[in-house]
């Protein structure tokens, strides 16, 4: 089973350069969200932002998923559009938590440029208004249960890119 490439593919390139919180956060200008108060990311999917994403490079304008609650087996779709705000050059990186109820399965820093390529985009992300659409196959094989996905994308010199979490339910 491949738990890495399903959440990692979901969010990653569901808010196109995705980004998945990490426990120390780097952006400069960050205020934390406070609990109870969570900024959605525009659009039918289930994720927020980590920090108000007023500094960051990219501005997300809407992620729509399809189904906007994914199921195991299915295809899902990742219809997306935002801006970047300057480009995003090779030796970006994500910060990726994956959790399954309290237990962590997945806890890496990973290089952008190869992640994406696994949705056929490659690096330099130019600057300028993008949009991503894709469509994916979920394994049948993801246990049911709450999966809470954390991605902080930043660039090689720790500028935030975005930073979204979400938690799905399997």
């Amino acid at each position: 089973m491949r738990l890495t490439t399903s959440p990692v593919l979901i969010l990653l390139w569901s808010s196109l350069a995705a980004g998945f919180p990490s426990m120390s956060w780097s952006a400069k200008d960050q205020a934390p969200i406070m609990q109870g108060s969570k900024m959605s990311v525009p659009g039918a999917n289930p994720f927020n932002y980590c920090f108000a994403p007023d500094h960051d490079i990219l501005t997300i304008k809407k992620v729509d998923l399809d189904p906007s609650h994914p199921r195991p087996g299915k295809t899902l779709t990742v219809n997306a559009s935002g801006t970047f705000h300057e480009e995003v050059a090779v030796g970006s990186m994500a910060r990726i938590q994956v959790k399954y109820g309290l237990i962590r399965l997945i806890n890496q820093e990973v290089d952008l440029c190869e992640q994406i390529e696994a949705v056929d985009m490659h690096c330099p992300i130019k600057k300028g208004d993008m949009v991503f659409l894709k469509s994916m196959e979920l394994p049948k094989e993801i246990p049911p249960g709450t999966y809470t996905v954390l991605a902080d994308v930043y660039t090689e010199g720790k500028d935030q890119i975005t930073c979204i979490e979400a938690q799905i339910t399997f």
